[in-house]
């Protein structure tokens, strides 16, 4: 449960399921790493939280067979309707334990695939062929974005009737009002009166795309444009390093980590939000921006296309360097683009990234494959 999309989907999740009258047990690994927690949240809702010490993201086959018995364990003890599995490891180690109960229905959600065009071939093999193997024991696969079932279908991972698309929800009440934080926010990055700030929200790890905004940031003139970097991770020293050693250190600032309930006024602070991963399911700093009726530029990767139209932001072929320049550069000097942009993304976000509606979406999900 550290801070991250999957975490907060799941967090939500069990939140609205408990509030709906469902009993709910939430397992989890300990939440390591530089990123923060959503631990302390979770153990304040009501519902049960378990903590398996075993189950940690690192790849380790000593560790990761005690944490499927560990698993094994606890669902023999809580005999549930229901098991939902959420992210690559967590959900074939779970998979694998509630087959062998032989009476409980198994959901998996996809929030991102572990094989992809940037890992190493004979990794993308192995999590191929236990992805399908954990699909067959699968009575439903719920993914957070159409282009997930896709990529799922395409790797041979399930079948069609398998997937359900539900767009991962989140509180969207509180992007839909500028918080007094924001203009605080804004003033202790002590930017320039007349600056247009461009933020990034993501960890701060390989894939993410930093580099990129890096290097699109040498190519702007514009003295008015400056960049936020909102997040923390492993790669923050070399970040700073090559922000130091190109010269920007004037224009970039990092925040380091920050609670989610500062994300709203990070948003309503920022003129632009930009996304340059490489490699995500559906980041959730898109909807978030567009529900702060912020302008967005993204590479088209996974899901950003079912978010990012001509109609609410930008999108851009990956690593497009002079695409995302002349992107950030238009919409500086340019408001009322910024304006329209903005209000579209917020009128196509705010229903369908509502919370509520994705607890609905997975309880009827639950009620067809327990009536079936």
């Amino acid at each position: 449960m550290i801070l991250g999309g999957a975490q907060e989907n799941t967090l939500l999740t069990c939140e609205g399921l408990h509030a709906r009258g469902h009993e709910v047990t939430l397992a989890t690994g300990p939440a390591l790493g530089p990123e923060g927690e959503l631990m302390n949240r979770a153990r304040a809702d009501g519902y049960r939280v378990v903590v398996l010490d075993d189950l940690r993201r690192e790849i380790r086959p000593l560790r990761d067979a005690r944490a499927c018995a560990a698993l094994k364990r606890l669902l023999a003890e809580l005999r549930p309707d229901v098991v939902h599995t959420h992210s690559s490891k967590a959900g074939i180690l779970a998979r694998k334990a509630a087959a062998a109960l032989g009476e409980t229905k198994i959901v998996h959600t996809i929030h991102g695939l572990a094989f992809h065009p940037y890992e190493k071939w004979w990794k993308n093999r192995l999590y191929i062929a236990l992805e399908r193997r954990a699909a067959r024991t699968t009575d439903a696969l719920i993914s957070v974005a159409d282009a997930m079932t896709a990529q799922a279908l395409a790797a041979g991972v399930g079948r069609p009737g398998q997937y359900t698309t539900i767009y991962s929800g989140m509180e969207v009440e509180t992007f839909l009002s500028r918080p007094r934080e924001a203009d605080e926010f804004r003033a202790a990055l002590r930017l320039p009166n007349d600056a247009v700030l461009v933020t990034q929200v993501s960890r701060l790890a390989e894939l993410k795309g930093h580099e990129y905004i890096l290097d699109a940031a040498m190519r702007i003139a514009d003295p008015r444009v400056h960049f936020c970097f909102v997040g923390d991770g492993k790669l923050r020293r070399r970040i700073e390093a090559e922000i130091g050693r190109r010269g920007l250190a004037g224009r970039f600032r990092l925040t380091g980590l920050l609670d989610p309930a500062q994300i709203p006024a990070v948003m309503h602070a920022s003129d632009i939000v930009v996304h340059c991963s490489l490699r995500e399911g559906l980041a959730r700093a898109l909807p978030q921006a567009m529900l702060a009726a912020r302008p967005v530029v993204s590479y088209d990767v996974d899901g950003a296309r079912e978010v990012v139209t001509p109609e609410t932001g930008i999108l851009l072929p990956p690593r497009d360097v002079e695409g995302l320049a002349l992107a950030v550069e238009t919409l500086a000097r340019t408001p009322a683009l910024r304006e329209r942009l903005g209000q579209a993304g917020r009128q196509l976000c705010r229903e369908r990234f509502d919370h509520r509606r994705m607890v609905e979406q997975i309880e009827a999900v639950y009620q067809r494959i327990t009536n079936a």
